[in-house]
């Protein structure tokens, strides 16, 4: 099992274990000077005519305040609604069974010429409009997905289709419904320890392409949307990030998985068995409903948990609890075990189903939107799912 618990502060990062941090060495409870990270960052980067820019002026413009927030959001949805009775014509199931059981009534659908990119993309465009933040001055892009559109990754398609003319770094991160709370951890440490500005964090994804239609047990449950923030860097006092906690248990992988089908051209881990192969495809998802819905009964709340202590937090310090939009009865059972009233958890299951690395960030647009969320309340925000993975980050939107 692998772990990590970060807590920041106003001064200087803080690491209660080791963790890898982007373009810059492992940290093992030790803060290295500005000069040394940077340093770093400009070996791993390619920039034209760095060797013509002094040290000291590069730092001038890389190296910003200590903090991060959020500072914009959008998202985006297909137009195709597929309601429950919907489904009852192609599966044995009805509105009633699914809802009771799940909270779900509608989901998204892609379906023609619509891809996860076209979606992401205007999700994006819609958190940098909020945020009055400029398509150039992006630093960084990171698409959070398990479905992209080309195998190689769909994050650099998005940063052109924006229009970054700066060729901003761009790629894709895959931790399925825990995706979208890694990259906001990922890009509040870029921005800490790499001097970024402004870091696009894309949820999207379009599990509709991977589920068997005619499975009671799984088609009824997903949906596809895209949803984006932007983090930008901020003094101090204004930081929007407090804290976070990270864990993947691979012996979970059989509970929740679309492997890499068998067949007799390919061995049962896609090795090649005979030649020339056939083009390869994946299953379609594949849960254990009853093993997955214990697992983040178990470990969502102790996670949030952490987070909280890290942040130097308590639960009384929660204006709003937003979870992975996977399960009505989980979104319950985490809440009360956390003694958070109901009217303080968002939910928006009922409409999208689950949309996996988007919920989150789609969940969030709605209810800043609706005037729900306010400027300075405090979240405390969980992901969980395929790997297995889960993690937590308690932040302040701004």
């Amino acid at each position: 099992m692998a772990n990590a618990s970060w807590v920041f502060t106003p001064s200087v990062p803080h690491f209660n274990k080791p963790m890898i941090s982007p373009l810059i060495s492992t940290f093992r409870s030790r803060v290295y000077p500005h000069d040394r990270i940077l340093k770093r960052v400009l070996c791993s980067s390619s920039v034209h005519g760095a060797d013509k820019v002094s040290v000291s002026e590069m730092k001038a413009s890389r190296v910003v305040g200590k903090g991060c927030k959020l500072v914009g959001c959008g998202s985006a949805v297909p137009k195709l609604e597929v309601s429950n009775d919907d489904l009852s014509k192609i599966v044995d199931t009805s509105d009633e069974w699914i809802s009771v059981r799940t909270g779900i009534r509608n989901r998204r659908v892609i379906t023609g010429k619509i891809k996860m990119t076209g979606l992401a993309v205007e999700a994006a465009q819609k958190a940098l409009e909020m945020a009055e933040v400029d398509a150039d001055d992006v630093d960084l892009v990171l698409l959070c997905t398990s479905t992209p559109d080309d195998l190689f990754g769909s994050a650099p398609q998005i940063q052109a289709a924006l229009g970054c003319k700066g060729n901003p770094l761009a790629f894709d991160i895959t931790a399925a419904c825990s995706g979208f709370v890694l990259g906001l951890v990922s890009a509040s440490c870029y921005i800490r320890g790499g001097g970024f500005k402004n870091v696009l964090v894309i949820g999207a994804d379009a599990l509709s392409r991977y589920v068997d239609w005619t499975d009671r047990g799984t088609c009824i449950l997903f949906g596809d949307a895209a949803g984006a923030v932007l983090v930008q860097a901020c003094e101090s006092e204004d930081d929007g990030v407090f804290g976070f906690d990270l864990h993947s248990d691979g012996e979970g992988y059989r509970h929740l998985h679309t492997g890499i089908k068998a067949n007799e051209e390919f061995g049962t881990n896609g090795s090649v068995v005979d030649f020339p192969p056939k083009r390869s495809s994946y299953s379609s998802i594949q849960m254990n409903g009853k093993e997955v819905f214990r697992f983040a009964c178990r470990v969502v709340p102790q996670s949030i948990e952490i987070a909280l202590e890290n942040a130097g937090l308590t639960r009384s310090s929660i204006d709003w609890l937003l979870l992975h939009q996977a399960n009505q009865r989980i979104l319950d059972a985490v809440a009360t075990r956390l003694e958070i009233p109901a009217d303080r958890v968002i939910s928006n299951l009922a409409n999208y189903g689950n949309t996996s690395a988007a919920s989150i960030p789609l969940a969030l647009d709605e209810a800043v939107r609706s005037g729900k969320v306010k400027p300075g309340q405090t979240i405390a925000t969980s992901g969980f799912g395929a790997g297995l993975t889960w993690g937590s980050a308690i932040i302040r939107w701004n």
